[in-house]
């Protein structure tokens, strides 16, 4: 399991941000931000929504808890509208996702 210092560290590296540049748009300092990723400091519930906010993920992403923990904030936002769908839209986007995960295992299996 990821903690969430890993966490902060992997979502920094892929927004290519420094830790001076997470520490001003979080409104901490680079010191913290060293602190978080290395697990010598917690962030606290205000700064997790912060750096939720900054990343652009949910909390569950970031903290790698709860319901949505394995999804960011895109794949949550087409999940709920996929929700919202009536039945028969939903089924048609399931067949068609079930084919193409049949087509993915089909290629790997004997690549």
């Amino acid at each position: 399991m990821v903690s969430i210092g890993e966490r902060i560290t992997q979502l920094r590296k892929q927004k290519g941000w420094s830790q001076d540049e997470l520490a001003k748009r979080i409104e901490s300092s680079r010191v913290m931000i060293g602190k978080y990723e290395r697990s010598d400091n917690s962030p606290s519930i205000e700064v997790i929504v912060k750096l939720a906010k900054a990343f652009d993920v949910s909390v569950d992403f970031l903290l790698g808890e709860g319901q949505n923990a394995n999804f960011d904030k895109e794949m949550v936002k087409r999940l709920d509208q996929v929700e919202s769908l009536p039945d028969q839209e939903k089924k048609r986007i399931f067949d068609y996702m079930d084919l193409i995960i049949r087509d993915y295992k089909t290629k790997t299996a004997y690549s």
